[in-house]
């Protein structure tokens, strides 16, 4: 096999495991808020020690791109996408950190009543799912109008989590027994709006493999 011929098939590998890791951390979203929503502790246990399956994914992808660099000299593109995955998974794995998070909040909570039915909740797990798996997309076809629209679309998420706060602190003002509970959702809600922004992050990578330029397209905050 031609040298260049290897290296593309090293470089779709790298790309199609940077999929299948994002998959993984989507379903992990949207299952810590099933959990949640249906005091299902089982399936917070679960998702907890599935988390580790996660972090041995971008384990393995860093080594494909350790090894590619060290014995197939790619050319400057070539640097630039495994710079890009380097970075990206690493929001991945934020992700699925935020996902277990909630998975423990859940578990927190146990049987308490419920405060409130959990609706923006959701909501902000479905927008945050929804634009993790285009930008998943925007990645493969390196779609750099894709992933700034999508970049843009974070201002929906942060203004859920506005909302959701808003709503809590009105509880915990008004009924101070209520403050552990909203303080929980609330802890939930920042996980979300987390990972919306974790989200930006891999969007402003597409951006920088396409281009070879680092812009802040979105309000992306360490944490």
């Amino acid at each position: 096999m031609q040298p260049r011929t290897l290296l593309n098939k090293s470089l779709k590998e790298i790309q199609d495991e940077v999929l299948i890791m994002g998959s993984m951390v989507e379903k992990a979203l949207g299952l810590a808020m099933d959990s949640m929503k249906n005091r299902d502790l089982e399936l917070a246990e679960k998702i907890i020690s599935d988390d580790d399956k996660v972090d041995k994914k971008r384990a393995l992808i860093e080594e494909k791109c350790i090894q590619l660099i060290a014995t197939q000299q790619p050319i400057a593109t070539d640097l630039r996408f495994i710079v890009a995955v380097l970075n990206i998974i690493i929001d991945l794995e934020r992700i699925a950190d935020y996902a277990e998070g909630i998975a423990r909040i859940t578990i927190m909570i146990g049987d308490e009543p419920p405060l409130k039915p959990l609706i923006d909740l959701p909501r902000m797990t479905e927008k945050t799912q929804d634009m993790l798996h285009r930008a998943l997309d925007s990645f493969v076809r390196r779609d750099t109008n894709l992933a700034r629209q999508i970049c843009k679309e974070d201002d929906e998420v942060d203004n859920l989590y506005k909302q959701v706060f808003n709503e809590l602190l009105f509880f915990m003002i008004s009924d101070p027994r209520t403050v552990n509970r909203a303080t929980r959702l609330i802890w939930a809600a920042h996980n979300l709006e987390r990972s919306a922004d974790r989200v930006t992050n891999i969007c402003e990578r597409v951006v920088y493999i396409v281009t070879g330029k680092t812009e802040e397209l979105g309000a992306s905050k360490d944490g």
